[in-house]
């Protein structure tokens, strides 16, 4: 395939780091009809939340209330394997019959007391991916209608000028009160785990943990040809970001040191209604033999994070968190560390319930054949069908792009799950030109495991995601005076702008002064 491409072409893709022999696999596959067995998912139904595969996270204003159940003897041997003491508490409703296994009911306090010790075995991991082309194009953006983007217009047009042609997490998580940016995604993921290893026993200067030896929720990212350059750029200028340097220097830890797995960069091919056979999308901007480079899709994270992973369970780690860096709700909770090390499962993940915001991701679903997935929209479900789940009176659990898997588990099996995991091409209608992108969905894996647990959690608090400007900009409060923006997107929006203070203030340790959210140690 590589002599029919164009010399300038070939040029072209190598001058934007595009990996041509996987990318020409990738086409030679398709063609050959490897692919077609990759079928849209039918969704038979979505879950419903029992207590047990799908547990309720939402805030209860009752801290009596039980969040999770296990046998006794189970829950204490698993607990006993971490080394973790089993809290006496868990059993203070009393004994059962004679002869029946007896119940342990865990409670917020038993459960965070839990996951605040198995924080000492957690890694913290984000997938950085691409460059921010679907962030801020202003196509995409108008996917909530033309009266939503209008009332954000202004702000639209300045915010876009500071993500064009950067890694997404090192453009600004939100908008200040008075309109200028805030910290970036990555820095607020830095902040958040020097604010919980300042409240988990850090010596000062000793940059590992007093009690246990090792390094506090060691950080690990998937990066991209494209943007690896600029993530060490912007974690070179994070040792005197105002929201970090204060914090390295109480408590002695290195702010932005990230195990790294680099995402190779593939080419876009050529628009579905050309049909077959496919080419190399090759008119980037109505420029001749030029290119788009893209990254695979998060999924192709079980390989490229493959000796990461490996290498941190290696020094001890039990755990690896893993999200999206534009979630602004994702951190390592001790509450779902927890319950995971109770139910002895391999993997957790996030949901909260649909809003209309929500149009770009997936939606937790059972299949035809009795299993659970998850359906990305558009690449895997049709929108149609969400609503048409939602109009039959189905509650849509929404995706959030954060999980927690047992190292115990994934390690041995992460090759054969990359392998499984679905390939799956999407068209696109973007500034760039109409072509189709090859991608892989990181949360198909659940469709792979052998089970697996869904927490639902509240969106204000876990899935304030920005998979759109758009969406940082309503979450910010942009736009929220606007009388035109329709109903249903202002309730949406007020609710994660209360979200996004709530966050700010309590995960990220910001207070707004004069217009500015500011960290509080420098107040």
């Amino acid at each position: 395939m590589a002599e029919k491409l164009s010399v300038a072409l070939k040029a072209d893709m190598e001058r934007k780091g595009v990996d041509i022999a996987l990318t020409l696999e990738i086409l030679d596959d398709c063609n050959a009809g490897r692919y077609d067995g990759v079928k849209p998912v039918r969704a038979a139904g979505v879950p419903a939340i029992d207590g047990r595969s799908v547990v309720d996270l939402r805030p209860s204003r009752d801290p009596s209330a039980v969040l999770y159940s296990a046998e006794a003897e189970t829950a204490r041997a698993r607990l006993a394997a971490l080394g973790i003491d089993f809290p006496a508490a868990a059993l203070r409703s009393g004994g059962s019959p004679s002869g029946e296994p007896r119940n342990a009911e865990f409670r917020a306090a038993e459960l965070t007391s839990i996951g605040n010790a198995l924080l000492e075995k957690t890694a913290y991991g984000v997938l950085n991916g691409g460059s921010a082309t679907s962030y801020a194009d202003r196509k995409k953006n108008l996917a909530l209608g033309r009266e939503t983007f209008d009332a954000v217009e202004p702000a639209f047009s300045a915010m876009a000028e500071l993500c064009r042609d950067r890694p997404k997490g090192a453009t600004p998580a939100y908008v200040n009160p008075d309109g200028s940016a805030g910290a970036s995604f990555l820095e607020l993921k830095m902040r958040a785990r020097l604010l919980r290893a300042r409240g988990a026993g850090f010596a000062r200067g000793s940059g590992v943990n007093r009690l246990s030896g090792r390094e506090f929720l060691p950080l690990f990212q998937m990066s991209s040809l494209g943007t690896d350059a600029a993530l060490s750029a912007h974690y070179a200028a994070a040792k005197t970001s105002p929201y970090l340097a204060t914090l390295v220097s109480e408590i002695g830890i290195e702010a932005a040191s990230w195990r790294t797995g680099v995402q190779p960069m593939i080419a876009a091919f050529s628009h579905s209604s050309l049909g077959r056979p496919k080419r190399i999308f090759d008119a980037a901007f109505g420029a001749k033999d030029s290119c788009i480079a893209l990254p695979g899709g998060h999924g192709q994270c079980f390989r490229v994070l493959a000796g990461v992973l490996a290498r941190l369970r290696d020094e001890g780690m039990r755990y690896a968190c893993l999200g999206n860096v534009d979630n602004l709700g994702y951190a390592p909770d001790p509450v779902e560390l927890a319950i995971l090390a109770l139910s002895g499962q391999p993997a957790a993940f996030d949901f909260a319930v649909r809003t209309p915001m929500d149009v770009k991701g997936g939606i937790l679903v059972e299949t035809e054949s009795g299993g659970r997935t998850v359906a990305d929209i558009g690449a895997a479900i049709g929108f149609d069908q969400v609503m048409d789940l939602e109009r039959s009176g189905h509650e849509i659990l929404f995706n959030c792009a954060s999980g927690i898997f047992d190292l115990e588990y994934l390690v041995p099996r992460i090759a054969e799950l990359g392998r499984r995991l679905p390939v799956r091409f999407s068209d696109q209608d973007k500034d760039a030109g109409k072509y189709s992108q090859a991608e892989q969905v990181t949360w198909e894996v659940t469709g792979i495991l052998p089970s697996f647990l869904a927490f639902a959690v509240d969106k204000s608090e876990r899935f304030l995601a920005a998979k759109l400007l758009l969406d940082t900009l309503l979450t910010s409060g942009i736009g929220l005076g606007d009388p035109k923006l329709p109903g249903q997107v202002r309730s949406t929006a007020e609710g994660l702008h209360a979200g996004l203070a709530a966050l700010l203030r309590g995960l990220y340790g910001l207070e707004c002064v004069n217009g500015r959210w500011t960290p509080l140690e420098l107040l």
